[in-house]
């Protein structure tokens, strides 16, 4: 019987070795055309790479630099007391056909919670108008919110952040600045109003601080007895003060409560009504007659002139520069 012939077999990737070296290391190198150890050296660096990316976002995250995509259930609105009273509908609507229209442009501010949610620190005008477009049109565009995570060191960081942030976009006013110092402080973030007043306020003038406070004295007589408290002006305000500190406050919760506005424009008309049926000469002392809205005037005669000494909440740099530039008009006109 004639003995079969064995053909032997193609070589594989790991053949016998050769004077060359090592089978292992002659496969691999046909393989791939690099030496093992530079595969292993390329992990290695990319390993790092991969690691010092996540070292730099990570701190860019905490550093506040990284803009999150959150969905809108993910972000406690309340997280603080909040700021604004209440939000303008005309510019709600202005915002939302902007969001519609283009999308969010710029990201609002959290801070993580313990609770695994974020709370809000600034933009609530933003997240209020993509919630509403989301509940009317269900469009996955307005599902999540852009932002920014904060690390504020305290509470007291965070209100000045909200606070600047609204200062900066969209005016508040002086009702609402002097509710979030009294809130503030009811809230444990500042030890008192001074001190609450200081922080929340630090860049504005030393004048607009003054008028601060003394809306203060509105927020402790008036709140919840006036329907659009945010709508009061500013000297209608100081005039509000003044009445107040001459003992008049029943009297204006007293005819707020049995008046009932409806519209912003309807209460300030009676504000204006209650000021104006005020006595022009103060209650405590007869003899200082109110010149306007929050400034009094004190004479006093002496053996060769008559001095005037003006003083009051309304009393700040543009207000007397107006009265200076008047009584250099009446001056040049006689």
């Amino acid at each position: 019987m004639a003995r079969k012939r064995l053909t032997p077999a193609t070589p594989t990737a790991f053949a016998a070795p050769d004077a060359q070296g090592a089978p292992e290391t002659k496969a691999l190198t046909r393989l791939s055309g690099t030496p093992p150890i530079a595969h292993v050296a390329g992990d290695a660096s990319a390993q790092a790479a991969l690691r010092d990316l996540s070292a730099r976002l990570a701190e860019a995250r905490s550093a506040g630099r990284m803009i999150l995509a959150l969905p809108l259930t993910a972000v406690a609105e309340d997280h603080l007391t909040r700021d604004r009273v209440a939000l303008n509908a005309e510019a709600m609507e202005a915002l939302s056909a902007s969001l519609r229209a283009h999308g969010q442009r710029t990201p609002i501010e959290v801070t993580e919670r313990d609770d695994g949610r974020y709370g809000l620190i600034s933009g609530l005008r933003r997240l209020t108008a993509l919630r509403a477009l989301h509940d009317e049109t269900g469009d996955a565009r307005f599902s999540q919110v852009l932002a920014l995570v904060r690390q504020p060191e305290g509470a007291a960081e965070a209100y000045v952040a909200m606070v600047e942030e609204n200062e900066i976009r969209a005016d508040l006013s002086y009702y609402e600045r002097a509710r979030i110092v009294a809130r503030s402080v009811a809230d444990g973030v500042f030890r008192d109003e001074k001190q609450a007043l200081q922080s929340l306020f630090a860049t504005a003038s030393r004048a607009k601080r003054s008028k601060i406070g003394s809306f203060l004295e509105i927020y402790r007589t008036l709140d919840g007895h006036l329907a659009f408290p945010a709508h009061l002006p500013e000297r209608l305000g100081l005039k509000l003060v003044g009445v107040i500190r001459d003992g008049q406050a029943e009297r204006l919760t007293r005819t707020l409560a049995s008046t009932a506005s409806e519209t912003p424009e309807a209460e300030l008309a009676l504000l204006a009504r209650l000021v104006a049926s005020e006595p022009r000469m103060t209650a405590r002392d007869p003899h200082h007659p109110e010149l306007i809205p929050g400034v009094t005037m004190e004479a006093k005669r002496g053996r060769k002139a008559l001095t005037l000494r003006l003083k009051g909440p309304g009393l700040d740099a543009e207000t007397q520069a107006e009265i200076i530039a008047h009584l250099k008009r009446l001056r040049k006109d006689l």
